[in-house]
């Protein structure tokens, strides 16, 4: 059994969903498993993770529009506003996804289908760095 780490550094533009695959499966080739399971996490609270088509942009157009929708940039009853009027929002917005993957890796490759890319989902405004912590353990 080997195990292996690295971390992928996002740089984003704002809101939106940031397709990490190549990045990935490029690294999980890199460490030579045949086999395993790959966990990817996200060090942030404002920012997650998911796995979604990336086969048509307007996927991500809908996820970011249904986000917007479901959870509103201003609600006058938050009381965690210091960081800006889209930074609870974006907390919400984390705690409903995900800051984890688990993916199988057979053959040397994450074990994705199609049209599946994995996604740094950007829940706030401003640009940020973000850093997603990769592991891998297998043979």
């Amino acid at each position: 059994m080997r195990q292996y780490q690295t971390s992928f550094d996002i740089q984003t533009r704002g809101q939106g969903l940031y397709e990490f695959t190549r990045d990935v499966v490029a690294w999980v080739n890199e460490c030579g498993l045949e086999t395993g399971v790959l966990t990817l996490f996200c060090r942030h609270t404002s920012a997650s993770l998911t796995i979604q088509e990336n086969a048509d942009p307007d996927v991500q157009l809908d996820l970011n529009e249904f986000f917007a929708r479901l959870v509103p940039q201003h609600m006058d009853w938050l009381r965690h506003t210091v960081e800006g009027p889209d930074d609870m929002p974006a907390h919400i917005k984390s705690a409903l996804t995900d800051v984890s993957l688990n993916i199988p890796v057979t053959g040397g490759c994450p074990v994705l289908g199609t049209w599946q890319g994995i996604y740094l989902f950007e829940h706030r405004k401003m640009a940020h760095r973000r850093s997603v912590v990769a592991h891998i353990i297998g043979d």
